[in-house]
């Protein structure tokens, strides 16, 4: 990584993606492409979609999946693999190598699949990318790249999107230091934190700026497509960042929003034509959703109209005429084949997850005691106004409530700043308990009865199963610091010692086969001199504070090492 040339950073949304990229020598050179030219537009990120053929092979990504899946008969559709919002099938969920997902219309293929397609397809745009401006040839080992994540992913999801990685050419190897995870609020806020005035959208003529001094304290909320992301940060010495708690949020992305408009489409016309609508003409209703998803973006209007696609006409008007399937709804109306909407029936869809977003907000701030001095709102689903006038109505006494100008590019360019100085974030939180099993002494009074073991030799008991505790959940951890332990053998003759790592939610447990918990990792360090017996050291050494978690194991006698990046993955067949 060191000697890398470039980085490129690909943030891979829920909803749209795109990359970023810069020599590494002038971050302050970022560029970006614009997509969809071809097709008459210019967007500086593309739809988060992907189509394989009937033979499971794939075949587009992006605007030209979009299109293409639109330009097909229904019957030709039907045969094809459709892909979208798919990045939320690693949110919340047990994760293994093999998981499958499906498309709307219930077609599966495997996660790994359908994510690492669409991540070779990022890659090679971006090669092509900078080969075609920057008019120079390149090795893989003249790049840094960058993946951005949701904080409030798990470790599980974070650790598969380096198995996509590595299977879609990004790197050769799952511990490769050519690869960066990114945490997206962070990324955004590095972003951020260099912005002037103008970067910020000017809400009623006043431009301000993200405070940097020493001390000061604000909210990320990275509003995306399908997470929302709500972190706090403090500015430490020389502009170093410090995150305050764990980061928190749901899925109260704007892809709910848009879910929200399609239960409302199904309400109105009914299961019968809405269920038939979309299996029969899915490219149509496909088109119906990305005309909502504009919408969602647009200033303030008294009404609102969304086109109504001829094929739903036709099937709705085999029941009654069109009309009649809005005379009761409040807000609605048919009006020369739109749907017409007032305003307020239109922010109606976004009021259960601003309500939930507004709410999480508020639980920080009285957690930090109301010290927060700025909430930052940053991703694709802040350029939405309704979002931003509801937090700034909601905050605007108690703090500035900013936006950058391009937030969904807040991300990607934060995240090249990320890959050339990944040390600029000095601690995280920990989102969970982590520890070792080892067996300790047995004390009747406090242990199980049933953990008792006996050396071979017969003489000492032994608790097995012991829980020693290695960071605790809501502990701050020092981006480069190592915590290092030493532990001694059982025996004098052994020659090699077993470490089996877990993870859990609880703060405080004594046993590694408690509910909840997790086994993470495992490896062997061998101990062939064994002149000392007991009084042998072996030296664990642990970093916590970046993305993922490494553990390095020494036999101070032997000098004998083993070395692992922790695994999440519910059994992972992931190898290096």
């Amino acid at each position: 990584m060191a000697d890398s040339f470039f980085v490129i950073a690909i943030d891979f949304g829920t909803a749209y993606s795109g990359y970023c990229y810069s020599v590494k020598a002038d971050a302050s050179d970022m560029r970006n492409p614009f997509w969809g030219k071809e097709y008459g537009l210019r967007f500086s990120k593309t739809p988060t979609c992907v189509l394989f053929n009937e033979n499971k092979e794939f075949e587009k990504f992006g605007f030209d999946a979009v299109m293409a899946y639109k330009n097909m008969s229904s019957k030709e559709a039907l045969r094809h693999y459709f892909f979208e919002n798919f990045k939320m099938e690693l949110y919340n969920k047990e994760l293994t190598p093999d998981l499958m997902i499906s498309t709307k219309d219930g077609k599966l293929l495997p996660a790994l699949t359908v994510f690492s397609e669409s991540l070779r397809y990022l890659k090679n745009h971006a090669l092509d990318e900078i080969e075609k401006n920057l008019f120079c040839r390149f090795t893989e080992e003249d790049i840094t790249w960058v993946l951005t994540v949701p904080a409030v992913w798990g470790p599980e999801a974070k650790q598969f999107m380096r198995l996509i990685a590595k299977k879609s050419g990004l790197v050769k190897v799952l511990n490769s230091e050519s690869l960066i995870l990114a945490l997206e609020p962070e990324a955004a806020s590095l972003w951020c934190k260099q912005l002037p005035s103008s970067g910020f959208i000017a809400e009623r003529g006043a431009h301000e700026i993200l405070e940097t001094q020493k001390g000061t304290k604000y909210i990320v909320v990275d509003c995306g497509g399908g997470t929302i992301d709500i972190t706090v940060h403090e500015v430490l010495e020389n502009g170093f960042l410090k995150e305050l708690q764990k980061a928190s949020g749901r899925g109260w992305g704007g892809s709910f929003v848009d879910n929200n408009f399609r239960t409302f489409l199904r309400e109105v016309f009914g299961e019968d034509v809405w269920d038939v609508f979309e299996k029969n003409h899915p490219l149509y209703a496909q088109s119906m959703m990305y005309n909502f998803s504009i919408q969602k973006c647009t200033e303030n209007h008294a009404y609102i109209f969304f086109s109504c696609v001829l094929s739903l006409i036709k099937l709705a008007e085999q029941k009654q005429e069109i009309s009649h399937f809005f005379k009761d709804i409040d807000g609605v109306s048919w009006c020369d084949g739109n749907i017409k909407m007032a305003q307020s029936k239109f922010e109606s869809f976004f009021e259960d997850k601003i309500t939930h977003i507004i709410n999480a907000i508020k639980d920080i701030m009285e957690e930090q005691k109301n010290q927060i001095d700025t909430i930052l709102l940053v991703g694709g689903y802040a350029s939405c106004k309704i979002l931003r006038d509801a937090v700034r109505s909601t905050f605007r006494e108690q703090c500035k409530v900013l936006c950058p100008v391009d937030s969904h590019l807040a991300i990607a360019k934060g995240a090249i700043l990320f890959g050339n100085n990944p040390k600029i974030i000095m601690s995280r939180v920990s989102s969970l308990t982590y520890g070792l099993r080892i067996l300790i002494p047995f004390d009747p009074s406090i242990h199980d009865k049933e953990k008792i073991t006996v050396d071979k030799a017969g003489d000492t008991i032994f608790c097995n199963d012991i829980f020693m505790k290695l960071v605790e959940k809501g502990q701050s951890v020092n981006i480069n610091d190592v915590c290092d332990y030493v532990l001694k053998p059982l025996y004098d003759d052994q020659q090699e010692m077993h470490f089996a790592f877990f993870s859990t939610e609880q703060k405080d447990p004594m046993y590694t086969d408690e509910p909840g918990m997790k086994q993470i990792g495992s490896f062997v360090v061998p101990m062939p001199v064994t002149k000392l017996g007991r009084q042998r050291n072996v030296r664990l050494d642990i970093k916590f504070g970046t993305a993922e978690i490494t553990a390095t194991a020494t036999d101070l006698s032997s000098n004998e090492t083993q070395n692992i990046i922790l695994e999440f993955l519910t059994e992972s067949k992931a190898t290096n």
